[in-house]
C-alpha cells in the first residue's frame, strides 16, 4: 500500500521549493501592471458583450446564406456558453452580496 499523504507532501514540498527558488533569482522581467479585479470585470464584461454580438451576426449572415451551418452553430453555442458565465458569475456576486449584508456589525 502507498502513503498518499508521503506523496502529496513531497509533490507539495517539491512545488514550494521551485517557487521560493524562482522569487529568490531576481525581480521579474518589467511587463504590463497587474490589473485590479474591477478592470478585470470590464475587460471581462467587454469581451462578452463582444461574444454575444459575434453571434448575433453569425446569425443573421447564417440567415442571410453567407455563412455555413456549421460557422452559425459554433457561434451560437460560444454565445450560449458566454451567456451561461455571466450569468452563473451575477449569481454569485448578488450571492456574495447578500451574505456581506447579513452579517451583524
Amino acid at each position: 500500500m502507498t502513503d498518499f499523504s508521503a506523496i502529496r507532501s513531497s509533490y507539495v514540498e517539491a512545488a514550494y521549493s521551485k517557487t521560493v527558488q524562482g522569487e529568490t533569482r531576481g525581480p521579474k522581467a518589467a511587463g504590463p501592471a497587474p490589473k485590479d479585479f474591477s478592470q478585470m470585470v470590464g475587460d471581462a464584461a467587454s469581451q462578452a458583450v463582444e461574444s454575444v454580438r459575434s453571434g448575433d451576426q453569425m446569425a443573421i449572415k447564417g440567415l442571410t446564406g453567407q455563412a455555413s451551418l456549421q460557422e452559425v452553430v459554433q457561434a451560437t453555442m460560444a454565445m450560449e456558453q458566454t451567456v451561461q458565465v455571466s450569468v452563473a458569475l451575477r449569481d454569485k456576486l448578488v450571492e456574495a452580496y447578500q451574505e456581506v449584508m447579513r452579517m451583524p456589525v
